[in-house]
């Protein structure tokens, strides 16, 4: 073991198999933690606006309590009587005159021995009764936070009141020690106690709720994930199992209906495509493999001949049948390479217009004579602009053509008419048609319905399927349309905007 190795194993791999759970893992972490952020912010919210509503009322109730207690002192004062001084709630009364206060209760009793009154004397005026307001007072050097009816000077908030000489007697005002004229002021502090303990606790509460909120959300998030992924972790491991030579597995669609439902059925949906398309591959190359194999067959077998009895054979037809034999397999070899790029949905070489009317009518004069009389005609009574490709047009015209030239009698027609949007050409031969059964059939690979015929006149069984993959390619539709003399092939495609129309 070298200096190196142990290096290696500070991680640990994981394999491809174990990768997926990893990652479903995370989704669930994941998850939880979305839950519980999402969770934390809404519960921080709401514990913020918790945390001031109980702080507003609080101050409120606090108020009220000093206004009714500023009510009471009033009362007192009004009837000639002195307020005790043993009030819990800070409270002193001035007057005008006076250079001492009239009267004091609570932390204002006790916190400022041997001084003046300590709130500001009446001013001159109307009274009235003053909303809520903050006065300045001197810093209490006796503070002590512990109590909680002690006030630490500064600025105070206050409720007040005035009291006009009017309201008092001359024997009332001066069993309180003030003149007859002389203006008294009450003032009652608001002690932040309540309201702050009110709001601790509340937020306390709040805090230790919320947390145990949280876990418990993010707990609940974890498992119920953890539990509507067990359906995708049974899919994947069934996906897992599917391969190339044995694409037949189908996951179990649950009956729930949910989105899990949904993605069984999908994938069930894409395993049978592609178990389809692998079979159609397998048939595809079985056939292809079969139709060459027919002419190199008989290739070989007249070279063979020929070579074995070189004095006895025709050399001139021995040479037309080997050149025969290889046009066909010139012929199948090209269809074979524009069916794979066919496949590959290989982009066309640029979108132009062709004239199909004109196309058509150029084929049928250019249509090399066969060895039986047939009659080809063009009807078309205007241009009919397609988009696309003008080879692959011509490729997909001509096999149409030749499959006809096959079965047909004795005519063969080619209509061109334009209907709204689309060019419908069809091709229509006078033959034996084709039966109702094999509509669909006959545009498949490799597929002849003329066993009867040799394989030399008979075609390849590529030109009908090459034919529709190109209108498709093109956007277009290529069918059977049943007809009760011959068989008749139309083909739609989208018909090109004039210039006046872009």
């Amino acid at each position: 073991m070298n200096a190196t190795e142990p290096r290696r194993r500070w991680w640990r791999r994981t394999s491809p198999r174990t990768r997926p759970r990893t990652w479903l893992r995370s989704v669930r972490a994941r998850a939880a933690l979305a839950a519980a952020s999402t969770a934390a912010v809404i519960l921080a919210g709401i514990g913020w606006w918790i945390h001031s509503d109980v702080h507003r009322q609080s101050t409120q109730i606090v108020e009220e309590q000093a206004r009714v207690q500023l009510e009471s002192l009033c009362e007192q004062l009004r009837q000639g009587v002195v307020p005790v001084s043993t009030s819990a709630v800070p409270y002193e009364v001035v007057a005008t005159g006076r250079r001492t206060a009239v009267a004091s209760g609570g932390a204002l009793s006790t916190a400022y021995p041997g001084t003046h009154h300590v709130m500001p004397a009446p001013p001159a005026g109307t009274a009235e009764l003053i909303p809520p307001t903050t006065v300045h007072i001197p810093v209490n050097r006796h503070y002590e936070p512990r109590e909680k009816f002690d006030m630490a000077g500064g600025t105070q908030r206050v409720v007040t009141a005035d009291i006009q000489p009017g309201d008092l007697k001359r024997g009332k005002a001066a069993a309180l020690g003030v003149a007859a004229d002389a203006r008294m002021r009450v003032y009652v502090v608001l002690l932040p106690y309540t309201a702050e303990a009110n709001t601790k606790i509340t937020d306390r509460l709040l805090l230790q709720a919320g947390l145990v909120g949280l876990v418990l959300i993010a707990a609940v998030a974890y498992f119920a994930v953890r539990i509507a992924l067990r359906p995708v972790e049974a899919i994947r491991v069934l996906t897992a199992s599917v391969t190339a030579n044995d694409p037949r597995e189908r996951v179990t669609v649950p009956a729930t209906g949910h989105e899990i439902t949904a993605l069984a059925t999908t994938i069930n949906s894409t395993l049978q495509r592609l178990d389809d398309a692998a079979a159609q591959q397998r048939r595809f190359v079985a056939d292809a493999a079969h139709e060459l194999r027919s002419p190199l067959t008989t290739l070989l077998a007249s070279l063979e001949v020929a070579l074995a009895y070189p004095e006895r054979t025709d050399w001139p037809a021995a040479a037309t049948t080997a050149a025969r034999q290889t046009r066909r397999l010139q012929a199948l070899a090209e269809d074979l390479l524009l069916l794979a790029r066919l496949d590959t949905r290989a982009p066309t070489t640029g979108p132009e217009t062709v004239d199909l009317t004109d196309l058509a009518s150029r084929l049928t004069e250019q249509y090399p004579v066969t060895e039986r009389p047939l009659t080809l005609t063009c009807d078309s009574t205007a241009p009919a602009p397609a988009p696309g490709n003008p080879d692959e047009y011509e490729r997909l015209l001509r096999n149409l053509i030749d499959n006809a030239a096959r079965h047909a009698t004795h005519r063969i027609q080619i209509t061109v008419r334009t209907q709204n949007a689309w060019v419908v050409l069809t091709v229509h031969d006078d033959g034996p048609g084709v039966p109702t059964a094999d509509a669909e059939r006959i545009f498949e690979r490799f597929v002849r319905l003329d066993d009867a015929r040799s394989r030399d006149q008979g075609g390849t069984g590529l030109g009908l399927a090459i034919a529709r993959d190109l209108a498709h390619r093109h956007r277009g539709t290529l069918t059977l349309t049943p007809r009760t003399l011959g068989a008749c092939f139309e083909l739609r495609l989208p018909r090109a905007p004039a210039p006046a129309e872009k």
